[in-house]
């Protein structure tokens, strides 16, 4: 199966980009001086904009102004504002696995272990039963290999030094060399897969949403008998991770 690279990390940067411009700006900007001040031309800025006004970090005046929202100020209040990034990423969450029609995940890795922070499912979305725990699992996991693919190779080394590589599925790769081959022939900006390497009846993707020196991704799972949509899935995946990387940043 071919993926496409993914996209979010230069989205969200230039959405930042735009939205730090707004910030400076505090009774209101034109999409033409926007358009001046981040060299961005209308058909890039236009769907930044569409994106920072539907996650709620922008809003426009009825003269056409755009200037902060409710959703910016809330993050960027010390008081409980991890609150409300929870509560943000919980909401974009929600959205995405629709979008997707797959459990989604956010992992990180944190203090030297794969850490799954938040994640959104349904019924009719089940999350995998995490029926083997995720941070002695990285190697058969597709967040887990996503995550270990964005350490170093001595990062890499560690971590597989302190769990041991166990034979989950048939599907599962034990050897160490062959791992660590794959992860330095992946490219970093390509989705992982997982292909019932975890668990039998279960595929999953994940791509790299990194925000500041903290390796992270966002992950999804589908039954075996949807891996015909995984393609899909994981390139709506990659198309709606900007918003969450944008939160995890400012």
């Amino acid at each position: 199966m071919r993926l496409e690279p993914t996209t979010p990390l230069h989205s969200a940067q230039d959405a930042l980009r735009v939205l730090e411009t707004v910030a400076r700006h505090a009774t209101g900007v034109t999409d033409t001086e926007l358009a001046r001040r981040t060299g961005f031309g209308t058909a890039r800025l236009h769907p930044l904009l569409r994106l920072l006004r539907r996650e709620g970090y922008v809003e426009q005046t009825s003269d056409g102004a755009y200037v902060t929202g409710d959703a910016l100020t809330r993050l960027g209040s010390a008081h409980r504002r991890e609150q409300a990034l929870r509560d943000k990423l919980q909401h974009t969450l929600d959205r995405l696995r629709d979008s997707v029609g797959a459990a989604v995940y956010i992992s990180r890795y944190v203090d030297g272990e794969v850490t799954i922070t938040q994640y959104a499912d349904s019924p009719a979305t089940p999350a995998v039963n995490e029926w083997v725990d995720f941070r002695s699992s990285a190697h058969a996991t597709a967040l887990g290999k996503s995550l270990l693919g964005q350490l170093d190779h001595n990062g890499r080394r560690d971590h597989l030094s302190r769990h041991k590589m166990a034979r989950l599925t048939s599907h599962t790769i034990t050897s160490d060399r062959l791992l660590l081959s794959r992860l330095e022939a992946q490219p970093p900006t390509v989705p992982v897969l997982d292909l019932q390497e975890y668990a039998v009846g279960t595929v999953c993707a994940a791509v790299p949403i990194t925000a500041g020196t903290t390796a992270g991704c966002l992950a999804l799972s589908l039954p075996l008998e949807h891996a015909h949509r995984l393609r899909h899935a994981v390139d709506t995946l990659n198309r709606n991770a900007t918003p969450v990387l944008l939160s995890l940043a400012i």
